[in-house]
């Protein structure tokens, strides 16, 4: 459930501020997820230089101040409304739709002036297990558009329908599906714990002979 944009800003206002006062931005391209622009205009003016969009550019506004911005910016595919998205989500073909919504928004983006994006199938949103992993064996199908891919299923209900784990104890499961996510096609990863996910990547680089 959406906490509303006034609590987004209180909870987000010491982050801005830590970036801001240490210069955080200079050591690394700081992300922040939010489909509010007023969210998206304090984190690019505090430095931060990709916004993450779950409702994949869905507001004009907010895909406004990102072209003027000119930011990176993640489009996620959901479908439905997040309260009851994952009530039995069904497709007549997933990757038509999924493929559709894309091109949509790719050339809305285009139309603002957003060139640098990413875009991610949005795993769990409104997608049963088959759904998510029939878009991540398939991941290389949306090279198509031309962008960078992402997949983000760290911890999630995919990871825990797989192996009966619950939410912390999902580690192992995530390491397994976003190695298979980054053999797929996937260009970055979402994740909660980076070390662990290094490490896999160094190893799975290592027999692959890819630099990372």
């Amino acid at each position: 459930v959406y906490c509303g944009e006034d609590e987004e800003l209180r909870r987000l206002a010491p982050i801005f501020e830590a970036i801001t006062k240490n210069s955080l931005f200079k050591y690394a391209d700081i992300s922040i997820d939010t489909f509010s622009p007023l969210v998206a205009k304090k984190a690019l003016d505090s430095g931060c230089k990709i916004i993450n969009d779950i409702c994949g550019l869905e507001s004009d506004e907010l895909a406004k101040i990102l072209g003027d911005y000119r930011v990176k910016v993640v489009i996620m595919h959901k479908k439905g409304d997040p309260k009851t998205m994952q009530n039995s989500p069904s497709y007549n073909d997933i990757f038509t739709e999924v493929s559709e919504f894309f091109e949509d928004r790719i050339n809305k983006a285009t139309r603002y002036g957003i060139k640098d994006i990413v875009l991610d199938v949005g795993i769990g949103f409104g997608k049963d297990l088959s759904h998510n992993t029939i878009l991540i064996k398939h991941l290389s199908d949306f090279k198509k558009f031309g962008c960078e891919l992402l997949v983000g299923a760290s911890r999630k209900s995919m990871v825990g329908a797989i192996t009966g784990r619950e939410t912390a104890d999902r580690l192992a499961g995530t390491l397994a599906v976003h190695q298979k996510a980054v053999e797929y096609g996937a260009d970055i990863i979402r994740c909660h714990d980076v070390k662990e996910h290094v490490d896999m990547l160094k190893v799975w680089s290592a027999f692959n002979n890819v630099t990372i």
